[in-house]
């Protein structure tokens, strides 16, 4: 890990990244593309040693309430998050300054925080953002090794249920002839209806490959999957898109099974959703 000092903290829509890099592992992941211009190795985490400094300023001198947001490049919750406690700091900043709170993890670590998420979900809004790519533990252990396991994640699935704060599920991505199977979707959607997440977002069974990512996946295919990066080449190529040849098959399961469960899919209206800062009413106490 290395620390640098950060100009600033937040996007004009509310994005924040407390890190750069990660230490999660997954085969397939996008951040690791050369087009986002990480000077450094992935594993070598960059930290913001004045994020919270920087957000302090920011919150306290933004007119206008809004959702703020993590971990569409890093996940926050990688294990330097348990010595460090960026995260807890910037929820007890967001909480005291009465901003909303939206997060995409893979990490069960985020159930420390359930306490602080709750709090902020009572006074205006949390949204915690699961990614969930495979049913089998056994493959999850391949595609995502450092990180928790699709049953421990659906357990705090079910723990954010039970604590009311809504959750929306990231099913993405789904890798051609590893785990784009009927029984695969089925398991991850029975999940999310245990769970009652509000929303599932999918752009499509696939995933997305270029300069960057594409060379690290394809060398984690001849890895694991022996005879299957040669299937990967014939079949894709150098494409941006790499889709399953059962996606029509598998998108219709999927709406079919979110629609009879009342379950958000259409993704523009779930990032409506994420985007939409709401302050709730609170019961007000008159002197006499």
């Amino acid at each position: 890990m290395h620390y640098v000092k950060a100009k600033g903290i937040l996007s004009p829509g509310g994005g924040m990244n407390l890190y750069r890099g990660c230490s999660h592992g997954c085969i397939y992941c996008d951040s690791r593309s050369t087009c986002y211009n990480m000077q450094h190795d992935f594993e070598d985490i960059e930290i913001k040693e004045n994020a919270i400094e920087l957000l302090k300023k920011t919150l306290s001198s933004k007119r206008k309430k809004c959702m703020i947001g993590t971990g569409s490049m890093t996940d926050p919750y990688i294990p330097l998050e348990n010595e460090l406690q960026y995260v807890r700091k910037t929820l007890e900043l967001i909480y005291e300054y009465g901003f909303g709170f939206t997060v995409i993890t893979k990490s069960a670590r985020i159930l420390r925080d359930i306490d602080l998420l709750s709090k902020i979900n009572q006074k205006t809004k949390c949204v915690v953002q699961m990614t969930l790519t495979t049913y089998d533990e056994t493959l999850c252990s391949v595609l995502e090794p450092n990180v928790s396991t699709t049953r421990e994640r659906f357990e705090a699935l079910k723990a954010f249920r039970d604590a009311g704060i809504p959750t929306v599920v990231w099913l993405s991505p789904i890798l051609p002839f590893i785990n784009d199977t009927e029984e695969n979707i089925r398991g991850i959607l029975d999940m999310c209806i245990e769970a009652k997440v509000r929303g599932i977002i999918c752009f499509g069974m696939g995933l997305t490959l270029r300069e960057g990512n594409r060379e690290y996946f394809y060398s984690a295919l001849e890895r694991h999957f022996p005879g299957l990066l040669e299937k990967y080449i014939r079949t894709f190529g150098n494409s941006y898109v790499a889709s399953s040849p059962d996606n029509p098959e598998l998108m219709k399961i999927f709406y079919d099974i979110c629609a009879r469960n009342g379950i958000m899919h259409d993704n523009d209206e779930i990032f409506s959703y994420l985007r939409a800062f709401e302050e709730k009413e609170t019961e007000q106490i008159t002197l006499w």
